[in-house]
């Protein structure tokens, strides 16, 4: 009995300093949740759960214990996303169009636990979070078929906003009507330019009239109001569903692979130290001089950073002259970065590092 008690004994001692340390635990978690918040990062981070996982069961030297104390960590980890999840209630993240658009999906795949803000245009988005009445802003910059969205691309150039995470979205169109519609009742299809150029062949192909709309979302919606057998719309599933539209047919994209890719807009920079699998953002300018580009792009080169695209756009103020954007594989937050930055200066009329975060990051 003396054994049995002194061992009931150590275990409430060991609660006791547990309990402790809990505490302690979630209230870093809570700095953590707010830095989330303030850099418009989601609350599950596989990568660095896992990694988190690999170093502590190192930790514990008893075999016998190691895959139990696995167990503990997941399980705590677990609460302590619950625990964020309570935190960032409140997030506002601002996406342009309305319910059901695909900015409204990706922001609601990326923030589990989140408020989203419909804005009309992707103007106004941008601006509620320069504003600080939204936290962030879910925007799309690329799509795979359509190519970049020059409109987003220009304010993420010329405004101050920072890039936190790209995410995929893979797009599926679909074509929707009011329940009890056939295929040979529709005339007019409606939805946003990209997804009627993305359907175009089908489209041609039953002979349907179509007309633009901001957004597919929109669409989706007007479809429903005009309660109307000739009329149908191109959307997504969770769009039909939240209008109560029926699906005539899934998948008229012309290619089976159409993924957009969302930015994540933030006013603060992403900066947790950890160089893994980061991925950055550059744009700049380079001085009207004969081989400037060329520098720029051998400096890139010479510290090392794998450029997955350099693209270049027009400058609404200046005829004739052109900003560019790259992406590069790497960290440019460092000291190596900052570096590649210095000597790109002499270069450049205009440089700017919007962001380095890990990718890829799939919405499914």
């Amino acid at each position: 009995m003396d054994k049995l008690i002194r061992a009931r004994e150590e275990i409430s001692s060991v609660d006791k300093e547990i309990a402790a340390l809990f505490e302690r635990r979630m209230n870093a978690v809570r700095l953590v949740s707010e830095y989330k918040i303030e850099h418009g990062l989601p609350i599950y981070d596989a990568d660095r759960e896992a990694s988190l996982i690999r170093r502590n069961a190192s930790y514990i030297k008893d075999d016998e214990l190691r895959s139990y104390y696995v167990d503990f960590l997941q399980n705590t980890m677990k609460v302590s996303r619950q625990f964020q999840a309570k935190l960032s209630n409140g997030m506002r993240v601002a996406f342009s169009g309305v319910e059901g658009a695909f900015a409204f999906i990706a922001a609601g795949k990326i923030f589990k636990q989140c408020v989203r803000v419909p804005f009309p245009d992707f103007r106004t988005a941008y601006q509620s979070v320069v504003n600080g009445d939204c936290d962030c802003a879910v925007l799309p910059i690329e799509n795979s078929t359509a190519g970049e969205v020059g409109q987003v691309m220009d304010m993420m150039f010329s405004g101050p906003l920072c890039v936190s995470g790209i995410y995929d979205l893979s797009v599926t169109h679909n074509l929707m009507a009011i329940p009890g519609t056939k295929l040979s009742d529709v005339e007019e299809v409606i939805s946003h330019p990209q997804a009627l150029s993305q359907c175009g062949a089908y489209i041609h192909d039953h002979g349907f009239r179509q007309t633009q709309f901001e957004n597919t979302a929109r669409a989706a919606k007007y479809v429903a109001e005009q309660a109307s057998h000739k009329l149908a719309a191109i959307a997504s599933v969770e769009t039909a569903e939240l209008y109560g539209l029926e699906i005539l047919e899934k998948s008229i994209n012309e290619q089976g692979v159409n993924t957009t890719r969302f930015a994540v807009l933030t006013r603060a920079a992403v900066s947790d130290g950890d160089a893994f699998g980061k991925h950055s953002i550059l744009m700049f300018t380079v001085r009207n001089e004969a081989g400037a580009l060329a520098q720029v792009v051998s400096v890139i080169g010479k510290y090392g950073y794998n450029m997955r695209c350099l693209r270049s756009r027009p400058m609404k103020e200046l005829l004739w002259q052109y900003y560019f954007y790259v992406e590069a594989e790497g960290d440019l937050a460092g000291e190596r970065g900052a570096a590649m930055m210095r000597e790109m200066e002499p270069y450049c009329d205009r440089l700017r590092m919007l962001g380095s975060f890990r990718y890829p990051a799939n919405l499914t």
